[in-house]
């Protein structure tokens, strides 16, 4: 493995790009008019397991030594990391172990156990997600994969922003990207540090928007209401992703869902696009005209699109709630 370091770089986005090239598909950037400019959605909903997740645990996974291998690895998510760290730990032959949220939407429990993880679910609201796994780890000497707060994840979703400027062949003005714990947005400010970078998270849970804006991180509140946005629901923003964007002067939006169930009409009207609601988030800040000044060429990344079949035919047409 990788020794540790202390923070993300620009120069370890651009080794993860090389190392995970030929595990991960390079997704398309396809064009969109938007009140009479020319934007680019970068699709990471087509991604293989239906969402970026798949590169940053790759790109921690294929650094394991043969002995750390052997003990497995445990993480913690509502869906899309568990898939993610289920698909690279299998191509690997690897044991991996899921700490999932019993609401988390049960379109991503199947995969991830289709995938050949083993499932262990808590409650979202009464039970700590990182004490369990650790629980797990020191039960098995399974390796803990964070879902952001780790370099190695971080800059391989930092990939994503390789392959933005690659085929554009320029950085773009301006990149908007939905934000959880921040491991996506980070990883794209590294690796496009000419772009203007904004993460978008749901509405009272945007814990990254407040740290930022207050210059520490500040976790979300205890009365936070539950959000359809399910992928971007993480209670605390890490380090290493708050000092990237922070180091940046970044600033974040938050979206309702309403917001991001227009936006997911919009991708599918538009686009023929597929997109949950977490993956939507970027767009429904551009189409709700949440972004101050989105010039021609910007970039809006749709993060993912795992989404129950069932709910996302109520988005489609009008009924969800």
């Amino acid at each position: 493995m990788t020794e540790n370091r202390e923070a993300p770089t620009r120069e370890g986005v651009e080794a993860a790009a090389r190392r995970i090239a030929g595990w991960v598909t390079r997704t398309p950037l396809l064009p969109f008019e938007w009140r009479g400019r020319r934007l680019w959605a970068k699709a990471e909903c087509l991604q293989q397991g239906g969402a970026f997740k798949l590169r940053g645990a790759t790109n921690r996974l294929l650094q394991l030594t043969d002995a750390e291998k052997r003990h497995g690895v445990v993480a913690f998510s509502s869906g899309n990391h568990a898939r993610g760290v289920a698909i690279a730990a299998r191509r690997l032959g690897i044991a991996a172990t899921i700490v999932m949220p019993s609401d988390a939407p049960v379109v991503k429990r199947e995969a991830t156990a289709a995938e050949g993880a083993a499932i262990v679910l808590y409650d979202r609201m009464n039970e700590d997600r990182i004490a369990i796994a650790g629980r797990i780890s020191q039960e098995t000497g399974a390796i803990v994969v964070p879902s952001f707060d780790d370099v190695d994840i971080v800059e391989g979703q930092g990939t994503v922003g390789i392959e933005i400027g690659e085929q554009l062949g320029r950085e773009p003005p301006l990149v908007v990207v939905p934000c959880g714990g921040g491991g996506l947005s980070s990883g794209i400010a590294l690796a496009l540090p000419g772009s203007r970078v904004v993460p978008v998270e749901p509405a009272a849970w945007d814990d990254m928007a407040r740290s930022l804006e207050r210059g520490e991180i500040v976790p979300v509140g205890a009365d936070a209401p539950p959000t359809r946005l399910d992928a971007l629901q993480t209670p605390v923003v890490s380090p290493y992703t708050f000092g990237v964007l922070h180091a940046r002067g970044v600033r974040g939006l938050a979206v309702s869902d309403v917001e991001a169930f227009a936006a997911m009409r919009f991708a599918f009207d538009s686009l023929r696009l597929v997109v949950e609601p977490g993956g939507a988030a970027a767009l429904a800040a551009v189409l709700a005209d949440k972004v101050a000044d989105v010039p021609e060429g910007s970039v809006v990344v749709l993060s993912g699109g795992n989404v129950d079949p069932g709910f996302y035919a109520s988005v489609l047409n009008g009924s969800a709630a």
